[in-house]
């Protein structure tokens, strides 16, 4: 390897730089929210459809679950079959989204950020979710999901 080459690998930065994306306002960042905070009300509501009015059909749900043990599970659903699992019942179900980051450039936006799921005010498991996003005719909908989910950890 040339001396040259050497200097120009080792200058390199050992991230990317971050993106430059679109300017957006904060009435973007309230809009990308609205589908995302529409998916909790309808957990909340014990409501699978009110989720489905929220995303993309051809979009998907996956999780990563941290087991006791230390062993992990990924598990990839579709929208269907995601709101399906959400059944009618008197549990009280709340799921609390701290500080999300939020980008957007143009029609695409991401949501970051910690949560915690509570099931009657208790918390049940925590972790972090991504939510990719898509602006069509306007509207944000939500194409994909994916989560973690642990049990410990998790702070009110």
């Amino acid at each position: 390897m040339s001396v040259l080459l050497a200097l120009l690998l080792a200058a390199q930065p050992e991230k990317l730089p971050p993106a430059n994306p679109i300017p957006f306002d904060q009435s973007d960042e309230a809009a990308v929210m609205v589908p995302v905070n529409a998916m909790f009300a309808g957990l909340a509501a014990h409501d699978g459809q009110a989720i489905l009015a929220q995303v993309r059909a051809e979009g998907a749900a996956t999780v990563a679950i941290e087991k006791p043990d230390g062993g992990r599970t990924i598990r990839r659903m579709s929208w269907t079959d995601f709101a399906g699992g959400v059944k009618p019942g008197a549990q009280k179900l709340e799921e609390r989204m701290t500080n999300p980051a939020i980008d957007i450039d143009g029609d695409i936006a991401m949501v970051w950020g910690r949560y915690v799921f509570l099931i009657d005010g208790k918390a049940h498991h925590c972790g972090f979710n991504h939510f990719d996003l898509l602006r069509e005719n306007g509207q944000w909908k939500v194409l994909n999901v994916t989560w973690s989910q642990r049990t410990t950890g998790c702070e009110e």
